[in-house]
């Protein structure tokens, strides 16, 4: 990936860090440590490879996104204020009466979401109907559901799978946070949903693992993605939890504990160091 790219893409992955952050620091709640594994993944698809476009968020001919993981809604809403489709001011309203921005992703009222979600599972089945009705009305635009590796324990991820593949989806992506870990511990230690390659291909679909934080295997995966005909495709991103705040990195504390003021500047300061 050529300099100039790379270097954008790092800047808007740490302000999606950051914009997450502030969000959860000021409403005293939420989700850091799945909020800042996706940052890479979200920059990557917003800033090069989804087509859309903020001035027209409705428009029928955009690709559409479905965080199935609806949790980490931060990271999303810091990347869609960093895209363009409200203000980042927006961001410290977070999970605040009257805010739109509320704990889980409403497509109602915030624009550029594409899907209500929250209770795991069901977003991967509208991520799956969503792709279908573009086949059906002989659209262009492609889907991408991000799931979470816990999420992935739910009976209702596998019957998607299954209606993925039956369909033959090549315009859905489905991308997993495998970052070990959920808010009980390990995910192989609470109901072990691994090997979640294996299991995908079983399925019927394409499937790439990768580094969830290098953009250069994001880039590749999402381009076997777009070159893969007659079945969807399924990312397994090996991702740190908390990626970037070295008290946050791999602990499933964090999972949904909002840092305090003095741990909140610790991971302002850690983050902007390594820009």
């Amino acid at each position: 990936m050529e300099t100039t790219k790379l270097e954008m893409l790092k800047e808007k992955a740490l302000n999606i860090r950051l914009g997450a952050l502030e969000g959860i620091h000021a409403a005293s709640s939420g989700h850091p440590g799945g909020s800042l594994a996706i940052a890479d993944i979200l920059a990557y698809l917003y800033f090069e490879e989804m087509n859309v476009n903020p001035a027209d968020p409705k428009n029928a001919d955009r690709d559409r996104l479905v965080l199935s993981k609806g949790h980490t809604a931060p990271a999303l809403y810091a990347a869609l204020a960093e895209k363009g489709y409200f203000d980042k001011d927006l961001l410290k309203t977070l999970r605040k009466f009257g805010s739109i921005l509320q704990g889980h992703p409403d497509m109602k009222h915030i624009p550029g979401v594409d899907m209500s979600t929250g209770s795991l599972g069901q977003g991967f089945s509208a991520a799956c109907g969503t792709a279908l009705a573009a086949k059906i009305d002989k659209k262009d635009y492609r889907v991408y559901a991000i799931l979470g590796d816990g999420e992935s324990e739910e009976g209702q991820i596998w019957e998607a799978a299954m209606f993925g593949a039956h369909y033959k989806l090549d315009n859905l992506v489905a991308i997993v946070d495998f970052n070990g870990l959920q808010i009980d511990g390990k995910v192989t230690e609470v109901m072990n949903p691994t090997p979640l390659d294996e299991k995908f291909a079983a399925f019927g679909w394409n499937v790439c693992v990768i580094d969830g934080h290098n953009f250069d295997e994001i880039a590749a995966a999402l381009a076997c993605a777009r070159e893969t005909k007659g079945k969807p495709t399924a990312i397994i991103a090996k991702c740190v939890k908390g990626k970037g705040v070295s008290y946050m990195e791999n602990q499933a504390s964090w999972h949904g504990s909002a840092p305090k003021d003095d741990q909140y500047e610790q991971a302002v300061a850690e983050l902007t160091a390594k820009a």
